[in-house]
């Protein structure tokens, strides 16, 4: 009897309990479960987006290998509009600006590559931006460039401040400013850049009777 007694009360404890906190209980895990197929969801459709974009980056590169320019500005475009969020499509933006560089189209190129120079990814951002100032020594832009340069933040140039110092130097020859053109080479040789051209533009600007005194 007191077996059952005892029995009896934890079925009733049991029942009081499921009064009180069943209700909470089933909405706490059904919100568990609708998170986690909810997750399981997001992956899954990320993971077919970039496996779809993945395909058609392959496919404008192969268009860019055959040189078909009006598929490179299809595919391109068509990546940026069905995949933007990945970075297919931010890389696919610099393939693009450089067909219509091919093509003479210098001013679509310029627009594509600010863009991208306001990404968030800052390597693609950076190597944007150093295109976009080469267009600008190309189309005569020199002190557009210059600003382009001046604006952006040091700390986020890491491993791009010697190409940024070269640039600066081919802007100064531009506009005839030889003694900055000069310095401006010799500090992107300090910061690590070495090349015979570099070299050569630094050699090229030396005042001749300097040379003469190193002999």
């Amino acid at each position: 009897m007191e077996l059952y007694e005892t029995e009896e009360q934890q079925v009733e404890a049991l029942q009081k309990w499921w009064k009180e906190n069943g209700t909470a209980s089933l909405t706490g895990l059904g919100i568990g479960l609708v998170c986690i197929l909810g997750w399981n969801y997001w992956l899954d459709y990320k993971k077919e987006q970039t496996s779809k974009a993945s395909a058609m980056y392959d496919q404008l590169l192969k268009n860019v290998a055959s040189d078909k320019k009006d598929d490179i500005q299809t595919v391109a475009t068509q990546l940026n509009t069905e995949f933007k969020s990945t970075e297919y499509a931010t890389y696919s933006v610099l393939l693009q600006a450089k067909s219509k560089v091919d093509q003479g189209d210098l001013t679509g190129a310029k627009a594509l590559l600010q863009t991208l120079s306001n990404q968030s990814n800052n390597e693609l951002s950076q190597l944007a931006k150093l295109r976009l100032v080469r267009l600008y020594l190309a189309t005569g832009e020199f002190e557009k460039g210059l600003q382009l340069i001046n604006d952006v933040d040091p700390k986020k140039t890491a491993g791009f401040s010697d190409n940024y110092d070269e640039l600066v130097g081919d802007l100064y020859v531009a506009l005839d400013r030889t003694d900055e053109a000069r310095s401006s080479y010799e500090k992107a040789k300090r910061n690590g850049l070495q090349s015979p051209l570099l070299q050569f533009k630094i050699d090229d600007l030396t005042a001749p009777e300097k040379l003469e005194s190193i002999k």
